[in-house]
């Protein structure tokens, strides 16, 4: 008996080498932004979608990630209102956002606000740059290993967590345009007047 060969038709050869084209365009497409994001593990981790969405309502999940400074967490802000944003220094709405959290910290710290911003860039070199060109008068953590983001199953940057007092979610908000500042706003105002 003589060897099996496989013979295709010239049209099926085509449809194959097209097949393989398309997913070879389609993984490097995913390589290149990955890759120009500075956040490949970030961005497979954080924003898979493999972590449950929060929910209004559920408890926030507390972290311990390196700041300027120190360690950040959300412990030593319990009984204040935080607003939790994640950022990339690549992210276009990220630095619209920024003048905007540092207004809102200086407003509404004295009674009782406080915005803790978690970078994921994957090299902190990054993130200085972007803070040096946008400083930040409010709290800065970063986790370039993109567990944070993980946790609150961050799908876009930036991501936005108003946190009551009693340590619930009370608003998730994905991105930032400078028109939804006076919603955010008031949504910090109505967090504030809450008792615990």
């Amino acid at each position: 008996m003589g060897a099996l060969h496989c013979v295709q038709s010239p049209a099926r050869r085509w449809f194959g080498l097209l097949c393989i084209s398309r997913l070879a365009a389609q993984l490097i497409a995913g390589f290149v932004i990955a890759t120009t994001a500075s956040t490949a593990t970030t961005a497979t981790t954080a924003m898979s979608g493999s972590a449950p969405a929060l929910e209004k309502g559920a408890v926030a999940p507390d972290f311990d990630l390196p700041g300027a400074d120190a360690n950040v967490g959300l412990a030593p802000y319990r009984g204040k209102v935080v607003y939790l944003d994640f950022w990339a220094s690549w992210c276009g709405p990220c630095k619209q956002s920024f003048p905007w959290m540092n207004a809102m910290q200086a407003k509404y710290g004295a009674k009782g606000l406080q915005v803790v911003s978690v970078n994921v860039d994957a090299k902190r070199g990054d993130a200085a740059k972007f803070l040096a060109a946008n400083p930040a008068s409010f709290v800065v953590a970063f986790d370039a290993q993109g567990r944070t983001p993980g946790l609150y199953a961050v799908k876009a940057m930036p991501s936005s967590y108003l946190i009551g007092r009693d340590g619930r979610i009370t608003l998730l908000h994905r991105g930032y345009a400078p028109e939804d500042g006076a919603a955010l706003e008031q949504e910090i105002r109505l967090a504030l007047e809450r008792a615990p």
